[in-house]
């Protein structure tokens, strides 16, 4: 199976967004009532790989519109298709600003860094960390008080395409797709 095709469910199911769409805030609204949480959860018993990651996020809104916050991610990867299997653990942190433009529409910029593992044969891993600097839109329609769905496209300025075979990257390409379904705490 290809590694870009294993990064790309993995970003795709373990992004968060938040409970944060297009509902009002009041300009004097008390701290308590501007955090918003969420989170993603991406688990997956197939194939050659098995996967499950976490990805709290927690956020504060600024201004009715502008809102900050920061998200974790954990990753534990299971690679089967070589002997002896390979287990891998990646980590990373993203702080983030989002602006919503129009109702349900925002603006979304991060820095990600990411401590990525990836096997390179069968008895050997290797792990770098990557910093990344996304920007993009994006839409959230809520569903409910509690859940929403998001779609989010960033592009990410830090990429660069691998010069050899052994300069990889979590991500095959400068665009970073996203969607779930997101539920609060």
């Amino acid at each position: 199976m290809k590694r870009g095709f294993i990064i790309g469910l993995l970003l795709m199911s373990t992004a968060a967004l938040a409970q944060w769409g297009d509902s009002e805030m009041d300009e004097k609204a008390p701290w308590k009532e501007r955090i918003f949480t969420g989170g993603g959860l991406g688990i997956r018993f197939a194939g050659d790989v098995d996967y499950i990651a976490v990805s709290p996020l927690i956020g504060y809104r600024l201004t009715p519109k502008l809102a900050s916050g920061l998200s974790l991610t954990y990753r534990y990867t299971n690679y089967k298709y070589v002997t002896p299997k390979i287990a891998t653990n990646d980590y990373g942190a993203a702080p983030f600003l989002r602006f919503n433009f129009y109702k349900t529409l925002f603006l979304h910029t991060e820095y990600e860094f990411l401590n990525y593992e990836y096997p390179v044969s069968a008895s050997e891993s290797v792990r770098k960390s990557f910093n990344s600097f996304l920007v993009g839109g994006g839409f959230f329609q809520p569903l409910g008080r509690n859940a929403g769905f998001f779609a989010i496209a960033l592009y990410n300025f830090s990429y660069r395409n691998p010069s050899s075979p052994n300069d990889f990257q979590p991500y095959d390409g400068p665009l970073v797709l996203r969607a779930g379904v997101t539920a609060g705490f």
